[in-house]
């Protein structure tokens, strides 16, 4: 049975809440991973075919050898150098100064820097390239997110505020869950290039709280990115941690951790059930147990 926590005064007084969605809604690691790999073994095993026919330059001898010495994990370790580029571009990003790119003009660039670091360029063709830089348009959902979802949005506005563009943010949103059965349904969908601006900038969350025409302790920010939080806070927004696997600030220590429990309004650790879970401890009845969606997909 779930330990049972009494609902904070607090959620009476929420009308709606702000998700981030890469890592927090979504899970990226695999998908991304498995996207490479099956790219790379497509354009290995059509190496060694001719095709007259096609414009693209062929990859030269050195960067096929470089490409069959890679491993799935070292493909692992090439998504998470993807993501953490986009993690420290975002997070430098001052607006009205730095020169705006949406994520997808991000992704799409920093996938054709990566691919040089790697010692990877000319691997794949400039098309190829880009359909790969997509990618993260097609993330599935963790295994309680649309189920929870669903359970807050019964009493809350559900609102995704996100770093991700509004066509990645569409795309993500129809993304059903692990049953197949219905998206994730967010109510509404907020995105940094309305503000010109990326989280944890103050813009952003002011933007937001704008354009839902609340005052900041009517909102509730649920993110898995303390950063995130820390930021949100500071706008006046209540602030709601939802662990998830690897997803952790990479700076944070024991002592950012503890001293963060003392600021987080909510805090669900990995495998008390995710969005689920919050839901429940929020005053919203869940039908279920907490141990039919804590798991989460790879």
């Amino acid at each position: 049975m779930p330990a049972t926590h009494q609902t904070p005064p607090w959620a009476t007084e929420i009308k709606a809440l702000t998700f981030d969605v890469f890592g927090t809604c979504v899970a990226w690691r695999e998908k991304v991973a498995s996207a490479l790999v099956s790219a790379t073994e497509s354009k290995l095993s059509s190496a060694s075919a001719s095709n007259p026919t096609s414009s693209d330059t062929p990859p030269s001898d050195q960067v096929l050898s470089r490409t069959r010495s890679l491993t799935r994990e070292d493909w692992a370790r090439f998504a998470q150098e993807w993501r953490r580029a986009y993690g420290v571009w975002t997070r430098s990003f001052v607006p009205d100064e730095t020169p705006w790119r949406d994520t997808d003009t991000f992704h799409h660039e920093s996938l054709v820097d990566l691919l040089a670091k790697w010692q990877l360029d000319g691997l794949f063709s400039p098309s190829e390239v880009k359909k790969l830089s997509l990618t993260w348009h097609d993330l599935p959902p963790w295994s309680d997110t649309v189920r929870g979802l669903h359970l807050l949005g019964s009493r809350y506005h559900t609102v995704a505020l996100t770093n991700a563009n509004q066509a990645t943010l569409k795309d993500l949103n129809s993304q059903k869950g692990v049953d197949g059965s219905s998206p994730l349904g967010f109510q509404r969908l907020l995105s940094c290039d309305m503000y010109h601006a990326y989280k944890p900038n103050p813009k952003v969350y002011q933007g937001g709280l704008r354009d839902l025409d609340l005052q900041p302790g009517e909102v509730a920010m649920v993110a898995a990115h303390l950063g995130d939080l820390g930021a949100a806070k500071k706008e006046g927004l209540r602030a709601i941690y939802v662990a998830r696997p690897g997803e952790l600030d990479f700076d944070a220590d024991e002592e950012k951790l503890k001293k963060a429990k003392e600021w987080v309004d909510l805090w669900i650790d990995e495998g008390d059930g995710g969005m689920v879970e919050v839901a429940r401890r929020l005053g919203i009845k869940v039908d279920v147990d907490v141990g039919d969606v804590a798991r989460v997909l790879g």
